[in-house]
């Protein structure tokens, strides 16, 4: 099983963007389809992106679809979320997550990082 370290999370205005990164340790992270999650105060964890052990698919919630490009690089176990014009509805703790398979299912995630807060301002 991996182990995931999220980072890049911080304070912007709105429009402005942020880049996060996962960092995966352990074995076999190429066989992992990852993606990242996001829980806002009093709400529950939503998904936002996914992509493919290659990164040849990918997936995004609507509210991020155009603006959040996700990737990754195998040769270096991360995973990254580039987040594009973002807004305060956008202010969440991020989680990047593991899967054995392509998922909308928080469930069937069975490695998480920490999660790094994004705070949009208005």
């Amino acid at each position: 099983q991996v182990q995931l370290v999220e980072s890049g999370g911080g304070l912007v205005q709105a429009g402005g963007s942020l880049r996060l990164s996962c960092a995966a340790s352990g074995r076999s992270f190429s066989s992992y389809a990852m993606g990242w999650f996001r829980q806002a105060p009093g709400k529950e964890r939503e998904f936002v992106a996914q992509i493919s052990w290659g990164g040849g698919n990918s997936y995004y919630a609507d509210s991020v679809k155009g603006r959040f490009t996700i990737s990754r690089d195998n040769a270096k176990n991360t995973v990254s979320l580039q987040m594009s014009s973002l807004e305060p509805e956008d202010t969440a703790v991020y989680y990047c997550a593991a899967a054995r398979v392509m998922t909308l299912s928080i469930g069937l995630y069975n490695a998480w990082g920490q999660g790094t807060q994004v705070t949009v301002s208005s």
